[in-house]
């Protein structure tokens, strides 16, 4: 699925649950992204420090076709945004503002780059992303992010780390486009973990953030 930068945040503003992979199985990792897609979370980021995370990727489009929008995670270089494009990843996030940003422009792939700081915020922007990833949000909460909007009430933000139901409840509140979340949500299912239980924490999720219509 080919995403346009207006494309992902609209994708973001109406999904607003970006479920994230990380793990060192990769079989685990895609029965993951699968039982996320089929349990109404249709926006996936698979990190590629995920044991052959390139190949779950490519194997989730296969098996899901356009029913997820899946992206790669944890791109820091261009090299990685390039296999990541290869891959078949219709957008890229990264940690933090480095060359993966702008290669991740010029392949024409949407990017959420990670900033915490006004200066990260804006160069974040200079570079090209689509959306800024306030990681990691847990440093300063939903009041950090109300405090962020002030002077950049036009910037779509996604806090990522340490968020759980309630503390995404708290960011959508304060203003967030959206939000990404890992092991609350994903728990240990990418390393070899109950998906019954992924399945539980999924609804869970949805029912408390109420966005069982919106997925």
């Amino acid at each position: 699925m080919s995403l346009t930068i207006p494309d992902f945040r609209e994708v973001l503003a109406r999904r607003r649950l970006l479920a994230i992979v990380r793990g060192s199985d990769a079989n685990a990792a895609l029965r993951t992204v699968i039982t996320l897609a089929n349990e109404g979370v249709r926006l996936i980021e698979v990190s590629l420090v995920t044991t052959d995370a390139l190949q779950v990727i490519r194997d989730a489009r296969a098996e899901l076709g356009g029913a997820a929008v899946l992206g790669a995670g944890t791109v820091i270089s261009a090299g990685d945004a390039r296999a990541a494009a290869d891959a078949g990843a219709s957008y890229l996030v990264t940690p933090a503002v480095s060359e993966a940003v702008r290669a991740g422009r010029e392949l024409e792939l949407p990017v959420l780059a990670g900033a915490l700081t006004p200066t990260e915020v804006v160069a974040a922007l200079d570079a090209g992303a689509a959306a800024v990833k306030l990681f990691p949000a847990s440093f300063g909460g939903a009041g950090y992010l109300r405090a962020l909007r002030d002077p950049f009430p036009q910037v779509p933000f996604v806090p990522v780390g340490g968020v759980g139901a309630a503390e995404a409840r708290d960011y959508l509140a304060a203003g967030a486009l959206a939000v990404g979340v890992g092991s609350p949500l994903v728990g240990d299912a990418a390393r070899g973990g109950s998906l019954d239980e992924l399945a539980r924490r999924i609804a869970a999720f949805l029912t408390a953030l109420d966005l069982r219509e919106a997925q």
